[in-house]
């Protein structure tokens, strides 16, 4: 299979080699960027130029029966009204002059979009691939901070849009001015100035509407994005409001606001049709007044007859690709925006990275909290204060307290995600900032409090990120995770769909899946973030043995708040304000009759 994916490689102008290059050329754009947009877009292109060039090329000989035809449609009226010496050869050099135009077309277009076309799409793919690695690269907190899911569906296809409409729209526009100039200048320099004052004076009386028009465009856009999240709003809460029978209330604040975006729709209409019909009108006018000036032109002899003809479809021509630049601005303005917007992801450096720090091979799992304070990068709340702590070697540390008192906090630095403001964590004995903690994490497995599972089979979940792994090793898991009752249920077993992101199993029986996915990698430390929080009584019970055998030897994180869980735990750590304010094991910290005491008082 490998091979027949290189060999299709070798035969596409698309390879995932080519793609990562440009990944790499495209963030370090980003990051070391100068100039605006353009120059950023410039510069993406870059390495297509040639492909450019060549669809450009292609674009000119195709779109050239624009221009040739009605030069030679002018030269057909003129050879039937002057009738010069050898009609008939003129009309026939004519007919097959027009012949081969148009058959040129369609060959050159299908060259002018494959060229074009392998430039975008390399273009785009390096673009979402350079997010995709850069969203990878990240820190925790920065992802925290910005939904970046929702930043890249939103500027990918505004860049896409960008890049195809400056293209063709300029290039379009470009050849149609140098061509009809050149043409008419030839002709007659009096045509020429008649188009030089009315061209611009019929865009120009347009502009206000296009303004006014792109505000209610604005407005009326803004109302069907509010009316869509207050509808998402209504369905998820249906359940709510069905049970305290508010359904008339919901029905009357939507019609609101389906009433609005039809008042905003009318209003948005209705400058739509002035546009139109005052863009008729006036683009009519000059129309009018340029076949007026050929005609006068025509009965001085200073024309032909047939050159009118030519005149007003350059005339037609000029306008509507000077009018199409004015409507490309909206989208101009857009696609730059989108542009400033990929530069917030992509020249971020806020990245974890390890270059030349100590790769961990192995790990024993010792770790030491010294003076360990910590606050999140959008708020000077600390959230540790001073820390100290220490666990050894195969202990099994509780965490408890009050939300907020900075539990997974710890965890979180545990990880490796969060990185202490002042004081240090030590791993093994080594300062947690000089290690490479991408090999780190591969000797750790995390069981978090919000299960995180995505579309597939439980085989599939279970597995993640392992390869070659057996049917034997997976069931073990499955066992030991007490998923095999649920799995056995189930219509293909471990092979079923789980839907969008396990969306058709309980919580209980997600959790269990992700329990199992810790237990297959076998890892020297396991954190446990609520581990059993969505799970019964019964199930719990079973999945703490589960996580007792399994967690013997290895140094083990455990947040809990149901304090039953973690009576077997070696130690436990009673967090408050940021600080641990007490620190034992079950029996001493029950018998010390502290905080602790009284929250295991208060859940009996």
């Amino acid at each position: 299979m490998l091979k027949e994916n290189t060999k299709q490689e070798k035969h596409s102008h698309f390879s995932n080699s080519e793609i990562a290059r440009e990944e790499n050329d495209f963030i370090t754009t980003y990051t070391e960027r100068k100039g605006g947009p353009f120059k950023i877009l410039a510069h993406l292109y870059k390495a297509h130029i040639w492909k450019l060039l060549l669809s450009a090329l292609f674009y000119a000989i195709k779109v050239s029966p624009t221009w040739v035809l009605p030069i030679i449609t002018a030269n057909l009226i003129n050879i039937a009204v002057e009738q010069p010496p050898h009609t008939v050869n003129l009309v026939t050099y004519n007919l097959i002059a027009a012949v081969v135009v148009l058959a040129l077309n369609v060959p050159f277009h299908m060259l002018h979009v494959k060229y074009f076309s392998i430039a975008r799409r390399s273009v785009e793919a390096g673009l979402r691939g350079a997010m995709i690695r850069k969203l990878q690269q990240l820190s925790i907190s920065f992802h925290k901070e910005m939904q970046a899911g929702r930043i890249q569906s939103k500027v990918m296809q505004a860049v896409e849009a960008l890049s195809s409409q400056i293209f063709n729209t300029a290039l379009d526009m470009l050849l149609s001015m140098s061509v009809t100039i050149a043409v008419v200048v030839s002709k007659s320099i009096i045509v020429f100035f008649v188009f030089l004052v009315t061209i611009p004076l019929s865009v120009l009386l347009m502009l206000p509407f296009r303004k006014k028009m792109r505000t209610n465009n604005r407005l009326f856009r803004q109302e069907i994005e509010a009316t869509s999240s207050k509808v998402m709003d209504m369905v998820e809460l249906v359940p709510i409001t069905r049970a305290h029978g508010l359904e008339e209330e919901e029905v009357e604040k939507l019609t609101g606001h389906v009433t609005s975006v039809a008042k905003q729709g009318y209003r948005l209409d209705m400058i739509q049709s002035l546009f139109g019909s005052a863009h008729w009108a006036v683009f009519s006018l000059f129309q009018v007044i340029c076949l007026a000036c050929s005609v006068i032109l025509a009965i001085n002899g200073e024309i032909g007859i047939g050159d009118i003809s030519l005149y007003q479809t350059y005339f037609t021509t000029l306008v509507g690709k000077v009018a199409g630049i004015v409507s490309l601005l909206p989208i101009i303005t857009k696609g730059t925006e989108s542009i400033h917007s990929i530069g917030e992801i992509l020249s971020s450096y806020d990245v974890e990275d390890y270059k030349g720090k100590e790769k961990v091979k192995e790990l024993r799992g010792e770790y030491e909290f010294k003076d360990v304070y910590f606050h999140y990068a959008d708020d000077d709340r600390m959230v540790l204060k001073g820390l100290n702590l220490k666990i050894n070697q195969g202990e099994t540390i509780a965490l408890v307290g009050e939300s907020g008192a900075g539990k997974t906090t710890i965890v979180n630095m545990a990880i490796g995600f969060f990185k202490a403001t002042k004081g240090t964590l030590y791993i093994d004995g080594k300062d947690s900032s000089t290690l490479d903690l991408h090999s780190y994490r591969q000797h750790i497995a995390v069981v978090p409090q919000n299960t995180i599972l995505f579309s597939g089979t439980i085989r599939d979940n279970i597995a993640y990120g392992k390869t070659g792994v057996s049917e034997r090793e997976i069931m073990k898991a499955v066992k030991a995770a007490n998923l095999k009752s649920v799995v056995d249920k189930l219509p293909n077993g471990i092979d079923t769909s789980i839907g969008e992101h396990g969306d058709k199993l309980s919580g209980g029986q997600r959790q269990r899946i992700s329990i199992a996915r810790a237990i297959i990698r076998n890892p020297d430390v396991i954190i446990f973030d609520e581990a059993t929080s969505a799970l019964d009584t019964v199930s719990e019970a079973e999945i703490q043995n589960a996580i007792n055998n399994l967690t013997k030897n290895k140094t083990t994180f455990i947040v809990a708040h149901r304090l039953s869980t973690i009576r077997n735990a070696d130690k436990i750590a009673v967090m408050r304000d940021g600080k641990c304010v007490e620190f034992g094991t079950y029996k001493e910290l029950m018998k010390k009759k502290g905080e602790f005491y009284t929250y295991k008082t208060m859940q009996s």
